[in-house]
């Protein structure tokens, strides 16, 4: 049966007897019932085994009952206060960021793979598992942006995030930069969007339309030094960059996994990993959004993503395994000194880093 909020979650430890392991764990965020796009989710993840864990938020919902899926964990505010994680206690409520208390639930579970989503995308009828190993054509340019979403598709279009001044820069798309298809080890994959595509405010407000790109087209891995935000849609995550699933709180709401990405590339070269994005794997049926305001919240994207990036590039990290926490909290604290965010961020993400050494 779904677990709700009469049912305290679990909070498992790296010594709890109950801690076992899972292959694929989902987390979505929600302050609704579930809707149609949640329902297929649940469908989806029934048939793969697959656990949800859905987050809910001083708006609600009161209970969140999917009987498709019955391995669905609902964890309201109160249970999420209740737990003995320390960010829990301290993330700003009304925030998309409280999905990081799924993302350390989901981790406790000893999920072999983390996949992310929201309550507005469902899986289309090819969706199907990712590996870490994976087939993808390398992005081979002298640029150091790519606009992926240009090479499933010849029409204009750009992902949240990439730079407005670079939209038309034709290297950023330039198909026969495409090498053939290898096999990469990759810990964090992107899944394509059809029907209302992550977009900036925009592009929506010129271009609007529904929107799919071509089903068929081969993945796309892009190297270091190259840059293309990725967002928290439709994302899978594995072990070794569990600590870069971080989302910031202290920031724009339409920039909050939009500079997450950014920081999770640069912590990645150091690991001599890329970033794969796939070709459409969901459609979104989009919330209800007010495109001025989300044009007002995405002015300090349009603004610094190229700054911010810039700054990234030239911070010193550490090689290694091991380094990947410390990197990221290196990157925070670069990025606080250059009032991208402001000290208060700090506190949060070293609580997340204490948090996540307790669990794993």
């Amino acid at each position: 049966m779904n677990q709700s909020a009469s049912t305290p979650p679990h909070t498992t430890t790296k010594n709890d007897e109950q801690h076992h392991g899972q292959d694929l764990v989902a987390i979505i965020t929600t302050i609704q019932t579930p809707t149609d796009c949640v329902r297929g989710l649940g469908q989806t993840l029934a048939s793969l085994h697959a656990p949800l864990i859905a987050i809910g938020d001083k708006k609600g919902p009161a209970s969140f009952d999917l009987p498709d899926h019955p391995d669905t964990q609902f964890v309201s505010l109160d249970e999420q206060l209740a737990l003995d994680y320390q960010l829990a206690k301290i993330l700003p409520v009304g925030h998309y960021a409280r999905k990081n208390i799924g993302y350390l639930l989901a981790i406790a579970r000893g999920a072999a793979c983390l996949y992310e989503t929201d309550d507005d995308n469902a899986p289309l009828p090819d969706f199907k598992t990712r590996h870490l190993e994976t087939h993808a054509a390398a992005w081979q340019s002298d640029t150091d942006w790519c606009n992926v979403y240009r090479l499933f598709t010849d029409e204009l279009i750009w992902p949240r995030g990439f730079p407005l001044d670079r939209i038309t820069d034709q290297k950023t798309y330039d198909h026969t930069a495409l090498d053939n298809t290898q096999t990469y080890t990759c810990p964090i994959q992107q899944g394509l969007a059809n029907i209302a595509p992550d977009v900036d405010a925009v592009w929506r407000l010129v271009l609007d339309r529904p929107f799919d790109f071509r089903a068929n087209d081969r993945s796309v891995w892009l190297p270091r030094g190259v840059w293309c935000p990725f967002n928290s849609q439709t994302t899978w995550w594995w072990p070794i960059a569990y600590p870069l699933m971080y989302l910031p709180s202290y920031c724009s709401f339409r920039m909050t996994d939009i500079w997450r990405s950014f920081i999770a590339q640069r912590c990645l070269w150091e690991l001599d990993f890329g970033l794969v994005f796939h070709a459409p794997e969901v459609y979104q049926e989009r919330n209800v959004h007010n495109l001025m305001r989300d044009f007002s919240d995405e002015v300090p994207g349009y603004e610094g993503n190229t700054r911010l990036c810039q700054e990234l590039t030239t911070l010193s990290l550490d090689r290694g395994t091991d380094a990947v926490g410390p990197n990221m909290l290196r990157c925070y604290e670069h990025l606080v000194q250059h009032e991208f965010f402001p000290d208060t961020e700090l506190d949060l993400v070293r609580a997340w880093l204490s948090d996540l050494s307790a669990i794993v």
